[in-house]
């Protein structure tokens, strides 16, 4: 015997009149919404879309040379590109440094007295368990951080300078141009043991641009350095006095 059961399916969103009562009196669920399939929207090559200023902000220097003969027909684009090229260029040159290297004996021609006659070299001669030296290496490791663009190495002492006392270390070696632009035995100069990276800056800023963060030119490096290095020290001291303040009203 044949099997007549079947299930009749009407188009999508049709309902009757006792399901309509249903719904109102609360028996069924809201009537779902029918089935509407998303607009056409043709796939646009991304190649064929105007260049825009904020296109090219976007873009990596490796995608701004082969850029080259696309925009030679727009002149402001094309300027834009090598402008914003040069940009990506100094701020790679900038950031190319940005820690304390350590060297060795060996090292020291190459890293240091060869290096470009445009680039600051800050040598730190130390020795492993004097508490002066690990404070000093502190201040250093912070300015290196903030001011990538001048070299910054460390060397132990009695390897750059064999029989070099350890009652004068920490030593610092300020380098420029294969010439020692600088001498600082130990911290006094520093401010003693309460030395701090702000007053590190300030004394190896005082005649020369030593420190640079790789914008603008020498002078105005170590304008910039001088006057952001009080700032910071100013925002400090108020920084203090405030958790002092807070400790006593507790």
């Amino acid at each position: 015997m044949a099997d007549y059961h079947f299930v009749y399916k009407d188009v999508e969103g049709t309902t009757t009149e006792w399901d309509d009562i249903q719904r109102r009196l609360g028996n069924l669920p809201p009537k779902p919404e029918p089935f509407k399939p998303p607009p056409f929207a043709p796939k646009v090559d991304a190649d064929e879309l105007p260049k825009s200023k904020e296109w090219l902000d976007a873009r990596e220097p490796e995608e701004l040379e082969e850029l080259e003969d696309d925009l030679d027909d727009d002149r402001f684009l094309e300027q834009y590109r090598k402008m914003r090229l040069a940009e990506l260029r100094e701020a790679a040159k900038a950031a190319r440094f940005g820690s304390i290297v350590p060297i060795t004996g060996s090292d020291f021609v190459r890293e240091v007295s060869q290096a470009p006659s445009d680039i600051w070299v800050v040598v730190f001669l130390y020795k492993d368990g004097i508490p002066e030296c690990g404070l000093l290496q502190n201040c250093l490791e912070e300015l290196a951080t903030r001011y990538p663009a001048t070299k910054f190495v460390k060397i132990i002492s009695t390897d750059c300078i064999p029989n070099y006392p350890d009652r004068n270390v920490p030593t610092i070696l300020v380098y420029n141009n294969s010439a020692v632009k600088g001498t600082y035995v130990g911290l006094q100069k520093f401010g003693g043991k309460r030395c701090t990276p702000e007053s590190v800056a300030l004394s190896l800023c005082q005649s020369d641009p030593v420190l640079n963060d790789g914008h603008g030119g020498n002078d105005s490096s170590r304008d910039n350095v001088i006057e952001g290095v009080r700032r910071k020290f100013i925002e400090k001291v108020v920084a203090q006095h405030e958790e002092r303040e807070e400790e006593d009203s507790d």
